[in-house]
């Protein structure tokens, strides 16, 4: 009786563990037999199956949990890091286009430069070539027959030479001038007076000798010179001048850098050209009104070319001045 008393007295809590998980084992193979027949059995049996097995001991792993939240989260931190693999791919990939296009910028004006040294030699070498040449070396009893036709179309040939490698003087030139990003838009737009300058000089150019020539058309100037002979002597100058308008007026309007030394090109050559035409007026025997015509035109030129290159002198100071002054303001900006 006293053990029995002492049993009973004894606090729940010192059952054995091995007891509660035989009675529970019963219990759960019960529950299988009856094959969830009883609904509230089922949801006892789960209630006490959940405890059992919720205490698991300290060496065995945490069960894994599935929770749908879990699900999306996931499920959106991978679209996410796809993205960010993609958007990090598009940046290196970028960066390394950026870096081939500096590479690339780098290497090409090099390049350029390297291939545009041989035209600040061939330019002018053209110029030679194609005007001073001709007209110091080659003999002017070669071209020059009389005043007639012939000796006209032959002064003509010879200043369509000139003319020739002036163009291509001037492509050159431009070329030389133009950036080394063909992307880049560049324009260099004369003045307005310059072109009113420019202009004005030429009209007197076509001006002078047309009245000396209207003058002794009218009788106004003797002795007399004849058209034929008037034409061997200024007509290839005139000629020349209507080629130097024309082209001045298309790098006006192509707005090329080489609208500074146009003029100077041909103005140069227009010397030579009235030098020539003194010594056919010697041939010709041209009257002195004549003479002292081509005279006044090699002053009045010499004037206009020493213009021209004031022009230049002017231009490049003017454009040393604002890049000191943009260089300056960078470093104060800075």
């Amino acid at each position: 009786m006293n053990l029995g008393m002492t049993s009973l007295t004894k606090p729940l809590t010192s059952i054995s563990v091995s007891a509660v998980c035989l009675v529970h084992h019963q219990r759960l193979k019960l529950w299988k037999s009856q094959n969830l027949l009883n609904t509230g059995t089922l949801h006892a049996s789960r209630k006490h199956f959940t405890i059992c097995c919720a205490n698991t001991s300290p060496w065995e792993s945490a069960p894994v949990t599935y929770s749908p939240h879990n699900e999306g989260k996931l499920l959106k931190e991978a679209t996410n890091i796809f993205e960010t693999l993609s958007s990090g791919e598009t940046a290196e990939a970028s960066v390394v286009n950026a870096e081939q296009v500096t590479v690339a910028s780098n290497q090409s004006p090099v390049q350029l430069q390297y291939l545009k040294w041989p035209i600040w030699v061939l330019g002018p070498t053209l110029l030679l070539a194609t005007g001073i040449v001709p007209t110091l070396w080659l003999p002017l009893s070669s071209i020059f027959l009389g005043p007639n036709i012939a000796s006209l179309l032959s002064l003509v040939g010879l200043d369509c030479i000139f003319n020739l490698g002036a163009s291509l003087f001037l492509l050159m030139a431009d070329s030389c001038a133009s950036p080394k990003n063909s992307t880049q838009r560049f324009s260099s737009k004369p003045p307005s007076s310059y072109q009113l300058w420019n202009m004005i000089a030429n009209i007197l150019g076509y001006v002078i000798p047309l009245t000396m020539l209207l003058g002794s058309y009218k009788g106004f100037l003797r002795p007399q010179l004849p058209f034929i002979s008037f034409a061997v002597i200024l007509g290839p100058y005139l000629l020349l001048l209507t080629v130097q308008i024309l082209t001045e007026m298309l790098t006006w309007h192509w707005q090329s850098p080489v609208w500074l030394v146009t003029p100077v090109v041909y103005e140069a050559y227009r010397l030579l050209q009235l030098m020539r035409g003194l010594k056919l007026g010697v041939e010709l025997v041209a009257p002195s009104w004549m003479m002292h015509t081509i005279r006044s035109l090699v002053c009045c030129w010499v004037l206009v070319l020493g213009m021209q290159l004031m022009r230049v002198v002017w231009y490049t100071g003017f454009t040393a001045r604002t890049y000191n002054q943009e260089s300056t303001a960078s470093v104060d900006g800075n």
